[in-house]
């Protein structure tokens, strides 16, 4: 498969005190990292993708590892999720091949995470945004973490490229208040309750 060439990195991280209600005594943190690389099946059907996914495994950790880092470490990390914009001359599919390099790379990193990374992806022009979404790192089901971060380059994804997603957040929404699963309850170890 070919190599991974990366254009650029671009990272994020928003700080949110309160969203009209009570000042929080410390801010909800949401942080995302994206790398800008060529897609190496831009312009032309290829029927063999998948080895893709294998050269992008290194990328994938480097990723996790940085995002985690910008939330002080993987023990403040308490929600997670992945994304892709493809490239307008690539497809759908070329983006689905972020699923197991990013998503797995944050469970790595992140040592006990059990539930499954939500995902989103789609093909964009030059400057399109995504909403990735975010679930709790070991229940799916805990509502005071499910969140969504918009993520975006002025100048990517290039017709022949992807920007590949992830992010993190630290707790909860700075004002949850939908009840259900609290993160103190989990006691399931199958990723959902």
């Amino acid at each position: 498969m070919p190599d991974v060439r990366i254009r650029k990195i671009v990272t994020s991280v928003e700080e949110i005190w309160h969203e009209g209600g009570p000042v929080a005594d410390q801010p909800y943190r949401r942080a995302s990292i994206l790398a800008i690389i060529e897609n190496p099946f831009a312009g032309h059907y290829v029927e063999d993708v998948q080895g893709f996914m294998e050269d992008l495994k290194p990328l994938g950790r480097d990723m996790a590892e940085r995002l985690a880092n910008l939330l002080g470490g993987p023990a403040n990390v308490q929600g997670y999720g992945k994304g892709a914009i493809v490239g307008s001359a690539g497809e759908q599919e070329h983006g689905a091949l972020w699923h197991v390099p990013g998503g797995y790379a944050m469970r790595e990193v992140l040592g006990e995470a059990m539930a499954i990374v939500p995902s989103t992806k789609k093909v964009g022009g030059v400057g399109a945004r995504l909403d990735v979404p975010v679930t709790h790192i070991n229940a799916s089901y805990v509502r005071s973490h499910f969140d969504a971060m918009e993520v975006g380059c002025n100048d990517a994804p290039r017709a022949n490229e992807l920007a590949l997603a992830l992010v993190m957040t630290n707790g909860p929404r700075v004002h949850a208040r939908m009840g259900g699963l609290r993160a103190e309850d989990i006691t399931a170890k199958d990723g959902l309750r």
